[in-house]
């Protein structure tokens, strides 16, 4: 009678509102209970060790319901997985995403920032150096490369854009390979392929080639600027993030100064180089290109010896390589430090539920090639389901309003920067034509040019018996004159026409004085032998000082808001900065109205520069910080792609207005920067949270 049965003892349990009550009747029901004596207790816990083990065959009370669901909820998700709705699966990985950032950004904070992330900012830092050189180089070379390569207008302009085609395309490919590929294998594709091609293009000789070469190296370095922005970001704690990217982004600035300097001086010197027979030149404009390749090499080969990102790695699953990774960052920065005794705290680190399904063809059931298929067009719809995820809901109005910004901080920054180099040009070649000799009814009989006619219009001239050997015409015009029994032998031209001229028993023996040249003259009885070979289109000797001395000033001067930015990028917050930043510059572009000679030009180009160089650094931190880590480099790619085509309409739209009205183009570049700007204002403002 002292014992109850089963049944009885199970009655006796009732589950009211959530909880089980049992009955006071005296028996024992596993609760807490008064001490026992020493032999007592003995009794009790036999059948236990020191940790408290059930052996099997032990009467453990009856189970609380809510045990019994923590034990299912346990052996579930082994099992069932499969069977999961994907919404389930997401929302379980978007919940261990948010555990892992917090945890993340401790572990990145006990690490510290010192030798390591020092040497990865140099290293990423040559690679983004390279992405400023490659902006320059086309700019550079088509003053030279037009000797070589017969360059009509068209087709200098068409070099001049496809750089950015390239560009564009690079961003958007490449920055969503790196959110699936990795962060240093997709940056080294990136170099790679820029280098391989850089150096490919300065020996090929036709148009053609070269236009693909950079058309191909674009493309590559064109995934440099998001991979990385997201690869050194992942190596930064929350109070250093701002700063040290606003660092990071003066490696742009020296890019433009070495390809400056470097053109200033390789290029002039025209006869560095070699010829193969007369169909193969090798001129300087040709080592100027090898040599803007060499950061991009530098830069390829120090990657080699730094790790991918660990952030990148937790989010594909690869705990223990990201585990080993950070490790190297914490050893690295306290043996710098002085403090190798050190010991890395972290012993696991939360890793997302990994969704992504892989598809595989066996050996058996298919070829290689079509094994790489199937993993080329898997990897592709990804990046694809990456671009549409950063136009879903949670990430439309930020995507968007980005673009904006970043479209039209493009469009004014890159227009104006072809249209300053070109205005000066302008204001030049007024100054030039203001300086023309005229001359009027002269007469010239058995006299010998050999010496350079330049900046002249001979009206009604009558020239019999002369020589014109050995000789330059630069931007001579012959009007309504004769010329008769003269020779001409070994002249070269440039914007040099004969119009309504009468050309009698002359004879033009290797001369580029094309047909072209002669617009509505009677040519009786005159003989051209033996024409110059080469390209049928005026070029100038002398090389552009003009465009190098400008890019250069401007890529310096971007140096002081450098500073500034990278100071104050923690502090004022990036959405303050990039609208105040757009705003100057605004105000900036209504000063172009009184630039009406080179100085002036020059001098407010430098202010802008200057002015819009926050900006543009702001818009980096800000695009690397509003998006998660697997969408970060994709979105990043995106609207840097949208940057560039906004630089190629910039560039097509401004330079058509040169020399029309400044007025277009002042008003649309400031309208731009003042709508951008006021629309920045809206964005989150993201200083103060941490990497998802």
């Amino acid at each position: 009678d002292g014992y109850r049965n089963t049944n009885q003892v199970s009655d006796d349990y009732r589950y009211q509102d959530g909880n089980y009550d049992a009955p006071n009747d005296g028996y024992y029901r596993g609760g807490d209970e008064p001490a026992q004596d020493e032999d007592a207790q003995s009794d009790v816990t036999e059948g236990h060790d020191e940790d408290d083990e059930v052996y099997e065959g032990e009467y453990q009370g009856i189970p609380h319901p809510d045990d019994i669901k923590e034990k299912q909820k346990k052996r579930a998700p082994a099992v069932d997985d499969e069977y999961r709705d994907r919404a389930d699966l997401m929302a379980e990985r978007m919940e261990d995403e948010e555990q892992l950032a917090h945890q993340y950004e401790n572990i990145i904070e006990e690490c510290g920032h010192g030798r390591f992330q020092w040497t990865l900012f140099f290293v990423l830092g040559l690679a983004l150096m390279a992405d400023g050189v490659e902006v320059f180089v086309v700019g550079f070379v088509l003053p030279s490369a037009e000797k070589d390569m017969c360059l009509s207008s068209s087709n200098k302009g068409m070099l001049g854009l496809i750089v950015y085609l390239g560009m564009m395309v690079g961003a958007v490919l490449l920055g969503g390979l790196a959110d699936k590929l990795g962060r240093k294998q997709c940056l080294i594709i990136s170099l790679a392929i820029n280098a391989a091609f850089a150096f490919l293009s300065s020996f090929v000789q036709g148009y053609g080639f070269f236009l693909f070469c950079r058309l191909i190296s674009g493309l590559g370095i064109g995934g440099t600027l998001p991979i990385v922005f997201a690869y050194f970001s992942e190596f930064l704690s929350r109070e250093k993030r701002g700063e040290h990217l606003s660092w990071l982004c003066m490696f742009w600035m020296i890019g433009g100064i070495y390809a400056s300097a470097m053109a200033w001086s390789i290029i002039p010197h025209y006869g560095w180089g070699f010829s193969m027979g007369t169909k193969y030149h090798f001129h300087s404009w040709r080592v100027f290109v090898l040599v803007c390749a060499l950061p991009c090499i530098a830069s390829l080969v120090a990657l080699k010896f730094m790790p991918e990102s660990p952030r990148f790695l937790l989010e594909i699953g690869k705990h223990d390589e990201a585990w080993m990774i950070l490790k190297q960052v914490h050893d690295t920065n306290m043996r710098a430090k002085g403090e190798p005794e050190r010991v890395f705290t972290v012993s696991y680190i939360k890793t997302p539920k990994q969704v992504d399904e892989f598809i595989e063809i066996q050996s058996s059931t298919g070829t290689w090639y079509q094994r790489w298929l199937v993993r080329i067009t898997t990897t592709l719809k990804q990046v694809w389901d990456n671009v549409l995820y950063c136009l879903t809901a949670q990430y439309r109005m930020n995507t968007l309003m980005l673009a904006v910004v970043w479209f039209t901080m493009a469009l004014s920054y890159y227009g104006l920067i072809v249209w300053f180099p070109d205005m000066i040009r302008y204001f030049q070649d007024e100054a030039y034509e203001s300086r023309v000799k005229i001359f009027d009814e002269e007469e010239v009989s058995h006299f010998t040019f050999n010496f350079t006619l330049e900046n002249q219009i001979h009206r009604n001239g009558e020239y019999r018996n002369d020589k014109f050997i050995g000789m330059k015409f630069k931007e001579v015009r012959f009007e309504d004159s004769l010329f008769e029994d003269c020779y001409f032998e070994d002249v070269r031209s440039t914007e040099t026409f004969f119009e309504n001229c009468t050309i009698i028993s002359t004879v033009f023996y290797n001369t580029d004085l094309y047909e072209h040249k002669f617009i509505n003259c009677r040519l009786i009885n005159s003989t051209f032998m033996k024409e110059k070979e080469g390209c049928h289109i005026d070029f100038e000797e002398d090389n552009d000082f003009l465009i190098y001395l400008v890019s250069f000033l401007g890529s310096l001067s971007v140096l002081p808001g450098n500073i500034i930015s990278a100071l104050l990028m923690d502090k004022i917050g990036r959405i303050k900065m990039i609208g105040g930043s757009m705003l100057i510059s605004a105000v900036c572009c209504f000063f172009l109205f009184f630039g009406n000679s080179e100085s002036a030009m020059i001098g407010w180009q430098c202010l802008f520069c200057g002015a819009s160089i926050a900006a543009w650094n702001a818009l980096d931190v800000i695009t690397v910080e509003l998006y998660p880590t697997d969408k970060r480099a994709t979105a990043f790619g995106i609207l840097n792609g949208l940057c560039k085509f906004g630089a190629i309409l910039g560039n097509s739209i401004f330079s058509s207005f040169v020399g029309i009205t400044k007025v277009v183009p002042i008003l649309l570049a400031s309208s731009a920067l003042v709508g951008g700007g006021l629309l920045a204002l809206r964005l989150p403002e993201t200083r103060e949270q941490v990497l998802m």
